[in-house]
């Protein structure tokens, strides 16, 4: 009998609720060409097709599901062909946007390099890719100018020394964020470098985790050294009352389009368990995550609907089998750490931190670094998440000498506010993405501000961003930039940036995270910002009140002078 409605016509069938994609609740069927690619074919098989088929027939070989998908799980992405202005961004197909070269990116793991892996870094910059090297704020190197039939030659040195490009990109665990001053911090209780390398020798290009909704990116230190609100997981160091030195675990934190913080789940892990828990953490994604829509297939948007304690209970309950034990939430720092300048160690020897600007380095000055370091006694670099590099081990009698060295080579120890503080994405020379130009104008921005501002006695961070999707990220910045086309002052479309301010994480005492203060049709020409940032800055040493932050200042200020 057929079911009727009180106004006697046929009643409605209940509607089932539309899946999320997400294989715990049965919902194995590829919603969107990137699941069917993924299902197709494990991404990592794409390497043997690249050393035996594409490295000898060169890229119109490729086929367009491997080139635009599966290439990224060995580190490769396509360049951004020359010529092409930010405003076809969005309307051109991918095949136009594409140049026949690529960016490589090397992962760089807890972002410790031995002086042997900074001189293949160096050599391939070289001899592969024009010399270029970016260094990036997850602590990977990004090489471009790259030929798919130099990659064979290229994977096979940088394995020689220990480095690799697996799973760099792609939906899959990438690289895994730790403190570059990992071992030797006067101040750290636990080296977290076990942790990271038992993650990375199980997990990293394991078919168990090659499958994610998305990216999947992580975070492990003792110090809060790393930005740990915006991973999808971070194990920050704590100290416990009763169990002593371990982890406090962190979830869910993302930028892009849709920025979150990472949520604390409130437990101590021991660092024996941090590879256990943190498989947890990556299992749950891989089978709740939402693959229906690529939008929202990141862990944020799953711990936001679901909350800290349901998400601690599916943990708990589903992937470990056994209850963690409650935490305190961390002690942090009296200001936030970034380990530029000279600092001693627990050994009695020091580290060293510089800066390049935005990130961008070279082959030739990497060889020359590894050169310096080498004949001031010290054997080991590192890479921090905000596109710095710091130079270990390095005894005493030697501490000036070096950073006077590094100085003459293009590295500041003792940089300005504006060149310690400001980082670029990749922007429009390389990335497909982008809508403007981002690692030069930084590069002017900063030579700007030293020369007007040189002796500011204040902090300002500045982040520039080529495109939405916040790969410097913007929204944590003092000032953040995210590139746009916007009016010129003769009524053309010009590039430019919307700004937001005010924004930061917590990474010290007393620092509350938020993503700032984001006005009204805020934005600047890119030939107008240097002017922007500059007034901005003078206003702020204007009228600032004794020891206010501009983040502060940003806040209580009326909207005028922000502008």
């Amino acid at each position: 009998m057929a079911l009727t409605s009180s106004s006697g016509r046929p009643a409605a069938r209940p509607r089932k609720a539309r899946g999320e994609g997400q294989w715990a609740l049965g919902h194995r069927e590829p919603l969107n060409p990137n699941e069917r690619t993924k299902k197709d074919d494990n991404p990592l098989n794409v390497r043997a097709r690249i050393e035996n088929i594409y490295a000898h027939h060169g890229f119109d070989s490729i086929d367009p599901q491997d080139l635009r998908g599966r290439f990224r799980w060995w580190g490769l992405y396509t360049q951004r062909k020359p010529g092409i202005d930010g405003g076809r961004t969005a309307v051109l197909e991918p095949h136009e946007l594409d140049d026949k070269y690529f960016m490589l990116r090397v992962r760089v793991d807890g972002g410790q390099l031995d002086l042997d892996q900074l001189r293949t870094i160096a050599d391939i910059s070289r001899r592969y890719a024009r010399d270029t090297a970016d260094i990036t704020d997850r602590q990977n190197i990004q090489l471009h100018w790259i030929r798919v039939e130099d990659m064979p030659a290229i994977w096979r040195q940088l394995e020689a020394v220990g480095l690799s490009t697996t799973e760099a990109c792609g939906d899959c665990p990438r690289v895994v964020l730790g403190s570059p001053v990992a071992g030797i911090a006067a101040d750290e209780k636990i080296d977290a470098t076990p942790a990271i390398r038992a993650i990375v020798d199980k997990y990293v290009g394991a078919p168990e985790f090659s499958n994610l909704p998305r990216k999947f990116k992580s975070s492990i230190s003792w110090l809060a050294d790393m930005p740990y609100e915006v991973n999808d997981i971070s194990f920050l160091g704590v100290d416990h009352p009763e169990y002593g030195p371990g982890f406090d675990l962190w979830v869910g934190g993302g930028l892009s389009t849709n920025p979150m913080l990472a949520q604390r789940l409130g437990v101590w892990v021991p660092l024996d368990e941090v590879p256990e828990v943190w498989a947890g953490v990556v299992s749950i994604f891989r089978d709740y995550g939402y693959r229906r829509l690529r939008h929202r297939a990141r862990l944020k948007f799953l711990v936001a609907d679901w909350g800290v304690e349901k998400f601690r209970e599916v943990l708990e309950k589903e992937y470990l089998g056994r209850g963690l034990i409650d935490g305190p939430p961390p002690a942090l720092p009296e200001k936030p750490i970034d380990h530029i300048g000279v600092h001693a160690q627990r050994d009695g020897r020091f580290y060293i931190g510089a800066a390049p600007v935005v990130g961008r380095v070279s082959g030739s000055q990497l060889l020359q670094l590894a050169d310096v370091v080498a004949a001031h006694g010290s054997a080991r670099v590192s890479l921090t998440a905000y596109q710095k590099l710091l130079v270990l081990d390095v005894p005493q009698e030697s501490v000036d000498s070096l950073v006077a060295a590094m100085r003459r080579i293009g590295l500041e120890a003792q940089p300005s506010t504006w060149r310690r503080g400001t980082m670029a994405c990749t922007g429009i020379e390389f990335c497909k993405l982008a809508i403007v130009e981002t690692k030069k104008r930084g590069e002017e921005l900063v030579a700007r501000l030293e020369d007007r501002l040189r002796d500011m006695d204040a902090d300002i961070t500045i982040h520039i961003n080529g495109c939405p999707n916040a790969c410097a990220r913007t929204q944590t910045a003092d000032i953040g930039l995210k590139g746009q086309i916007v009016m010129g002052p003769d009524g053309t479309q010009v590039e430019g940036f919307q700004v937001h301010l005010g924004g930061g994480l917590g990474m010290a005492q007393g620092q509350t995270a938020g993503f700032g203060r984001k006005l009204r049709g805020l934005k600047t020409t890119a030939d107008e910002l240097p002017e922007y940032v500059e007034r901005l800055a003078r206003r702020y040493l204007d009228s600032r009140t004794q020891g206010e932050q501009f983040a502060q200042w940003v806040m209580r200020v009326e909207e005028e002078a922000l502008r």
